[in-house]
């Protein structure tokens, strides 16, 4: 299996616009609803009790708020041997060691009940194709598993703005990284039908964590239609949910 070149993400530099002019009551306010939207949309979508999660890419966060001890047996890689110490120490993952993309062939097939890449791909995207990131996670998983994928989408009005200052060279000066590359909900579905996975695609949110509060508010308000393949597209955040077709 092919490996992604230069895994990890970009550097990020806090002296961009976004930053400067961003409220952090709202973008606290904007992470917790999130987390509250993704539980919501697995509870009812993924009936899943207990079992192994893998979280690719993990980060600071690898998703123990969607996959909680002692049900779930979460295990984390990441490119970034510091991020890897942390969710060991913070209890966050159950395992966790360093690691890439499409490059996992160390692990078993058919050895996770799900597959989860939380805010990812963009950066992977950046790198290369994503192809196999969705073979890796179609092998390892279980005939009854799930590939849990949560992105910003590009075809909400801030997605299309960041993809065009990424074309322009803005995007560090704008929003610190030229990694934060929106997705296509379309595309995605797609790789994950080339694998042979059945994709379903929920809304996250419609609003935007830069907004003041009451507007988030009144924006979350359209998070109701979410799960309506169309409306789905055009969310500022998905989530792909694609299953082994094993029809």
């Amino acid at each position: 299996m092919s490996s992604l070149a230069a895994p990890g993400s970009e550097d990020y530099s806090p002296e961009n616009l976004l930053d400067r002019l961003s409220d952090s009551r709202a973008l606290t306010h904007s992470y917790l609803y999130a987390m509250a939207r993704e539980q919501s949309i697995l509870r009812r979508r993924l009936p899943i009790s207990a079992g192994r999660v893998l979280s690719v890419g993990c980060g600071w966060h690898p998703g123990r708020h969607l996959f909680p001890a002692p049900a779930f047996h979460l295990v984390a890689v990441d490119p970034n041997g510091d991020h890897v110490a942390g969710v060991l120490e913070s209890g966050r993952a159950d395992e966790a060691f360093v690691g890439a993309a499409g490059a996992l062939d160390q692990l078993p097939d058919r050895s996770f009940d799900v597959v989860l890449y939380r805010l990812v791909m963009h950066h992977i995207a950046y790198q290369g194709p994503l192809l196999p990131a969705f073979t890796e996670a179609a092998r390892l998983l279980t005939p009854g598993g799930a590939l849990v994928v949560i992105e910003p989408g590009r075809f909400h009005p801030v997605g299309i703005g960041l993809d065009l200052a990424n074309r322009t060279g803005l995007g560090p000066a704008l929003h610190g990284t030229p990694d934060d590359v929106p997705l296509s909900p379309l595309e995605l579905a797609e790789l994950a039908r080339r694998v042979r996975l059945r994709p379903e695609l929920h809304a996250v949110t419609y609003s935007w964590r830069r907004l003041p509060v009451v507007l988030q508010r009144a924006t979350t308000r359209l998070d109701s239609l979410g799960s309506r393949p169309r409306a789905a597209l055009f969310a500022h955040t998905f989530m792909l949910i694609a299953r082994p077709d094993d029809r």
